[in-house]
């Protein structure tokens, strides 16, 4: 049986570590796109070790920095014939309005346009694997009010839950497009809300985020049960006609109603191809 190739961003903690794990004992050989190159090895090691599992490999991929993610994508497609499976797994909320190396706003850039940009650049072997594309997504899409005249919150005041929560939206938007554009050359997409999930996630939230997140924690899933319904959509069998749908606990799910909104979906596509185009040469 022919290995299957996945690769994943944001593996080095929480969900995204435990959805490696759970993949390399299925035998996938497992490519981690990591902003910390030495957490990436420590990481390698220490799944090797637990699965006797030796196909796993450390790419450098910081997705605030898009030159950091052309860069990673250049050593993927320069390194596999295709791939079968990306989980783009990595995310964050900021306490404040921060800026990425290129000039977005910090939530925008980590949990959208960094994926968007591996994504475009990835396609040739994406088609080649007839790739299944996994965007992390959450139940915080619900509170977003996206602005596609501010999509840097340069005008408003800035929300660190509504900008997250405004990210997650434009992963379900991400998925449907996918789906829609590239379903026909044999990728499919898949959304997905992994749970309240007792990481690190938020860890540098103060007032009311903080107090929200304290608040939750005795409700939280273990980081292994959170990454179960990525492990699932990474390898279940036959599910290619529900691309395009999110999901909750390895089902597909209902959304809010903006989720469902094709104008903004197709506006995301069209701002987000016109921002990564300087980083497609």
């Amino acid at each position: 049986m022919p290995i299957t190739t996945t690769v994943i961003t944001g593996a080095t903690s929480g969900i995204g570590k435990e959805t490696a794990m759970a993949l390399a004992k299925k035998d996938h050989a497992i490519y981690l796109l990591v902003r910390d190159t030495e957490r990436g090895e420590a990481l390698k090691q220490e799944i090797a070790t637990a699965t006797k599992n030796r196909n796993i490999y450390v790419v450098h991929c910081d997705l605030a920095d898009l030159e950091s993610v052309r860069n990673a994508a250049g050593i993927l497609k320069s390194s596999l014939l295709g791939i079968n499976v990306l989980i783009n797994n990595a995310g964050g909320i900021f306490d404040e309005r921060l800026e990425s190396k290129d000039g977005f706003e910090m939530t925008f850039a980590v949990n959208h346009l960094g994926h968007f940009l591996l994504v475009q650049s990835l396609l040739p072997i994406l088609e080649k694997g007839q790739a299944r594309i996994i965007n992390i997504s959450s139940e915080a899409h619900r509170m977003a009010k996206p602005n596609f005249n501010d999509l840097q919150w340069v005008k408003r005041p800035y929300s660190s839950w509504k900008a997250y929560g405004t990210a997650k939206l434009f992963n379900i938007y991400f998925t449907r497009s996918l789906a829609l554009k590239y379903g026909p050359k044999g990728i499919s997409a898949f959304a997905l809300h992994p749970g309240m999930v007792n990481t690190g996630f938020g860890a540098g939230l103060t007032g009311f985020g903080k107090t929200l997140m304290w608040l939750a924690r005795p409700f939280m899933i273990s980081a292994e049960t959170g990454a179960l319904t990525s492990v699932y959509l990474a390898s279940a069998a036959r599910i290619d006609t529900k691309s395009g749908k999110y999901f909750k606990n390895r089902h597909p799910a209902g959304t809010s109603a903006a989720a469902t909104n094709e104008v903004g979906r197709d506006r995301l596509w069209e701002l987000s191809m016109e921002l990564i185009e300087p980083f497609l040469a």
